[in-house]
């Protein structure tokens, strides 16, 4: 693994404990020789991850689209800065640029992003790995609706355990790191787990 793309807010949130724990995001892959990739703003989670990386003397990767970067949102301090046209255009480069996926505290841009990502890996688009950093127990009740899908048959056990999950950046880059894509099939008749 060689750089990790992480999701999160362009806002900070209602707890501390969210912008501390994107900043340690950005700090533990800056140390673990990963270049981060994100969205290339300056702002919210989004800016103390980049922030926390670059301190630590890490490489940071921004993909931005253009109407975000005509509202002056780009870090100034970036590695690198990559600007497209489009939302659809910066997912894929994420995707293009990224060995794994980490997805912090956020709003629905950042759900739509770690689902995109998951569904591209149950179709076998990819065999990357990606989890949910879940500071203070933020994922608890997405998580519980994830198992609730798994209970009434609409998503099989073997790709609900694709999502890694963990309390800390350590630990979520550990799991990404032993991660095994599922051999089993995406499809399932009536009655089949």
């Amino acid at each position: 693994m060689k750089s990790v793309c992480v999701f999160c807010g362009s806002s900070f949130g209602t707890d501390p404990a969210y912008e501390a724990a994107a900043r340690e995001t950005g700090q533990v892959l800056a140390e673990a020789g990963l270049t981060l990739v994100y969205g290339g703003a300056s702002v919210g989670l989004m800016g103390a991850v980049a922030d926390g990386a670059l301190a630590a003397g890490g490489r940071v990767v921004g993909v931005l689209p253009e109407a975000l970067k005509a509202k002056e949102l780009e870090h100034k301090g970036l590695s690198e800065l990559h600007v497209v046209r489009s939302m659809h255009e910066r997912k894929a480069l994420f995707a293009e640029l990224s060995d794994a996926f980490f997805t912090l505290p956020g709003g629905t841009g950042t759900m739509e992003e770690i689902f995109e990502v998951w569904t591209w890996g149950q179709l076998g688009y990819h065999a990357k790995a990606f989890g949910l950093l879940n500071t203070g127990g933020f994922y608890d009740g997405l998580i519980s609706f994830l198992d609730t899908q798994v209970d009434r048959g609409f998503v099989k056990p073997a790709m609900r355990a694709m999502l890694q999950v963990a309390d800390t950046p350590e630990a979520l880059l550990s799991a990404c790191a032993a991660y095994v894509p599922p051999a089993t099939g995406k499809w399932i008749g009536r009655g089949q787990t």
